[in-house]
């Protein structure tokens, strides 16, 4: 197995390859410009940071959409940094005269609009997820915002809080990790997780905490909330599975790990190693290759004029992509499809995941 092989496994990056990422996220002022053909679109992808799991899968997908189209492609990584993420993007567009391509996850809601306006100034075509304020919308800056994608994080938040509940039997305690609050994905799952706990009275959430997306900092804040409530902690909700993961680690730590279930959302590989296991009671996955390798692919083609994004319907604009839930009846098909091998996708598909138009 080759290192690219390895590196999209879901989350198995070794540190070579992680560095080797992380630097050309980080170089962008050292590219040359003949690196980019006059003729060709430069594809670049805007990420927070590749030691997440599923940014690193997101990477992937948009290495295997460019290969496919025989491109050039640069990642950028803000590393939490708004203004950074931001700077990248702009010296990417001085770098290639606006002739690019970008899919990009904003490091936090407010970034979206400068990134698009600076595409849309440069005359560059840009696909955004996750997230981005209410009021900015593609058809405000037609052909140049072509789309945005979300996935129902309020389905999705709701979903997972369920199954953790009915994995605990229906009722006792249970605690919450929540990512970055001024993202949508973060306050949209918890919304769903609010509305099933209005739904199921027997369950008590002892505490909600912020772990910012981060395994490291959901180590801490259970390590603390398994001292603070002990066993009246019967399981965990975690808005991402990265959280989860770093969850995980605190309850390993005391003897706990299969007995106080967890949930979370990515399908990022350590989750759906738990999944197996039984330490995850589920996860969702939004499924970070396809959001990778789609998000250029529906720029490119905009970009090359094989559409028009005037002439395409509102659900092609602001839409919510499949998202898929990983459980113990569906763990071992998902891991030889999605884990063991490399997915194979259709980049020609461009909406073939559209379940809907975002709700406004």
């Amino acid at each position: 197995m080759n290192e690219q092989d390895k590196f999209a496994r879901f989350g198995r990056v070794n540190r070579r390859t992680l560095m080797l990422g992380a630097t050309a996220g980080l170089a962008v002022a050292a590219l040359p410009k003949q690196l980019f053909a006059q003729s060709a679109p430069a594809l670049v992808t805007s990420i927070r940071s590749l030691s997440n799991p599923y940014h690193a899968v997101w990477k992937m997908g948009a290495e295997a959409f460019a290969k496919s189209a025989g491109l050039e492609h640069v990642t950028l990584v803000s590393e939490g940094n708004s203004e950074k993420g931001i700077a990248d993007i702009k010296a990417m567009l001085a770098k290639t005269g606006g002739n690019m391509v970008l899919n990009s996850d904003p490091n936090d809601t407010p970034d979206a609009r400068p990134i698009v306006e600076a595409c849309a100034k440069a005359g560059a075509t840009v696909v955004t997820q996750w997230n981005k304020p209410a009021d900015l919308h593609p058809k405000d800056f037609t052909p140049n915002y072509v789309s945005h994608i979300e996935f129902d994080g309020i389905a999705s938040g709701k979903q997972i809080a369920e199954i953790l509940f009915n994995a605990i039997g229906g009722s006792g305690g249970i605690v919450a990790l929540g990512g970055m609050i001024s993202t949508t994905a973060a306050i949209e799952r918890k919304k769903g997780l609010d509305e099933a706990l209005a739904a199921n009275p027997n369950i008590k959430l002892l505490d909600f905490q912020v772990a910012n997306w981060k395994s490291t900092e959901a180590f801490d804040l259970t390590s603390n909330l398994l001292t603070r409530f002990g066993d009246d902690i019967k399981g965990i909700w975690a808005a991402n599975d990265d959280m989860g993961v770093g969850a995980l680690e605190a309850l390993r730590a005391e003897d706990l790990a299969g007995k106080v279930p967890i949930v979370g959302v990515d399908g990022i590989k350590s989750a759906v190693d738990a999944v197996r296991k039984g330490e995850f009671a589920c996860t969702v996955t939004s499924d970070p290759f396809w959001q990778g390798g789609m998000g250029l692919a529906i720029g490119y083609n905009a970009h090359v004029k094989k559409f028009d994004p005037a002439k395409e319907p509102p659900e092609h604009r602001e839409f919510y992509g499949k998202a898929l839930l990983i459980s113990k009846d569906n763990v071992e098909e998902y891991y030889k499809t999605n884990v063991e091998a490399q997915p194979t996708l259709d980049w020609n598909d461009l909406w073939g995941r559209v379940t809907g138009a975002i709700r406004t």
